[in-house]
């Protein structure tokens, strides 16, 4: 039962982008480990610009 916790709640992280900085920061050490990895508000500043500029609409 605590794994499908755990899972479910891992779910809803991803889904709400609450884990996406920590994501970012994985991915960030695999493939990046030349640069510095941003901080997490400039982080998600640039995330929430990304995720919001624009049209975001079927009509």
């Amino acid at each position: 039962m605590l794994g499908k916790l755990k899972m479910f709640w891992r779910m809803v992280r991803r889904l709400s982008g609450d884990d996406a900085y920590e994501r970012y920061l994985q991915h960030h050490a695999a493939h990046h480990q030349a640069d510095t990895p941003l901080g997490k508000e400039v982080f998600f500043k640039q995330w929430q610009d990304e995720k919001w500029n624009g049209i975001k609409r079927c009509c």
